[in-house]
Formats: C-alpha cells, sequence, structure tokens
C-alpha cells in the first residue's frame, strides 16, 4: 500500500531571461500577484507570482540560478518523504539530507525516474496542531 507524502503543489519554475521583465509582463499584463521577491541565498533572486485565487505559483527563474527550475511541492513531513526517496530506483536525490535554513521550511531536492527536478518543502503544521 502508498501511502501519499505530496499535500500541494506550491509553484513551478519558468525559466525567464530577465526576472524584472518577467515580473512587469506577468504582474501588470496578466494581471498575477506578486508572492516573492527575495534572495533566497547569495547571489540567487527567487520572485514567485500567482494568478488571483490561486495557489500555485510560477517561479520566475534565469537559467544560470543556482535555484533548481523545479516543480515545488509539499509535504507534511521532509524528513521522512526523503528517507522514503532514497530508496526508490530512478529516483536521483540532490541533497544527502533535508536542507534546514533560517526562516525556510524543512526542504530537499530531487529528480524523478525521468529526470524532472522537484523540490519537496515541509508544510507548516496548522495553528493548534503538534
Amino acid at each position: 500500500m502508498t501511502t501519499t507524502m505530496t499535500t500541494s503543489v506550491v509553484s513551478v519554475a519558468v525559466p525567464v531571461a530577465d526576472q524584472d521583465a518577467a515580473l512587469a509582463f506577468y504582474t501588470r499584463v496578466l494581471g498575477f500577484e506578486l508572492r516573492h521577491d527575495v534572495e533566497a541565498m547569495p547571489g540567487a533572486r527567487m520572485v514567485e507570482v500567482v494568478p488571483p485565487g490561486s495557489q500555485v505559483g510560477l517561479v520566475l527563474l534565469p537559467p544560470d540560478s543556482p535555484l533548481p527550475m523545479a516543480v515545488r511541492l509539499t509535504t507534511t513531513d521532509a524528513d521522512a518523504a526523503h528517507a522514503r526517496l532514497s530508496g526508490v530506483p530512478g529516483v536521483t536525490l540532490h541533497n544527502a539530507e533535508v536542507l534546514r535554513w533560517d526562516g525556510v521550511p524543512p526542504m530537499f531536492h530531487f529528480t524523478d525516474p525521468d529526470g524532472n527536478d522537484l523540490v519537496y518543502l515541509q508544510q507548516a503544521a496548522a495553528p493548534g496542531a503538534g
């Protein structure tokens, strides 16, 4: 029996030549809202936009970004997901362990058997849970 590790799709990365121009297009022309415009790590700007009413955003990344061009998913337990995927044939874990950075949910990057880049982010516990 398989149990579900994935709770949602958070965002999908889109390659862009110019983050400022892409941000202007998606917000001014298509009416998306800015969710994040942050330096995710030194030298890595993460710009995320989302259509009004949608939970799934687009992460606008230049092709040379150190951030993975990936589909970002949530899970309730990043450590358990990492451990489970470590034994799956064809899956490549790009992090030896779950990454833990201040102000960022626990996460890790992996590739599925077809070479698609994915990131698991641990979702925050619901208020009053735990």
